[in-house]
């Protein structure tokens, strides 16, 4: 992922695909989570690794910690700095059982999973099953 810019910086020129991204990652509301497969389902076009590219190449533009994983496992080599905006925007975080690397928290992907709909608030926008062509969330 690219560093995030700075006040005053224009954004550069991106190709359309990613900008199309980009685009939906911005309308994610604070508290709330879309997955790659989500933001591909949206926009119609690729999928979850093509979404993952250009959030990796392009994402420091925009809030990159609301698209995440399917499994709600913080994003490798930016835990930290995602988790404490999850803590900033309240985003639901499940306790991480002992046994696990970090005792890092993952993301309650039932409870902070954002489709698209109208709202970040109660469960308005809350997608309620499993990605499609997942075996659960």
């Amino acid at each position: 992922m690219s560093d995030e810019l700075s006040p005053g910086d224009e954004p550069p020129e991106y190709p359309e695909y990613a900008e199309r991204v980009l685009a939906v990652a911005e309308e994610v509301p604070p508290g709330r989570v879309m997955t790659y497969g989500d933001v591909a389902e949206w926009l119609e076009e690729g999928g979850p690794r093509q979404v993952g590219r250009v959030m990796a190449l392009y994402g420091g533009a925009v809030p990159w910690w609301r698209v995440v994983r399917s499994d709600g496992r913080l994003l490798p080599g930016h835990e930290l700095r995602a988790l404490e905006r999850y803590r900033q925007e309240g985003t639901p975080l499940r306790t991480a059982p002992r046994s696990a690397d970090g005792h890092l928290p993952r993301l309650d992907m039932r409870r902070a999973r954002w489709d698209g709909g109208t709202g970040a608030g109660g469960d308005s926008g809350a997608v309620t099953g499993a990605e499609p062509g997942s075996d659960g969330p």
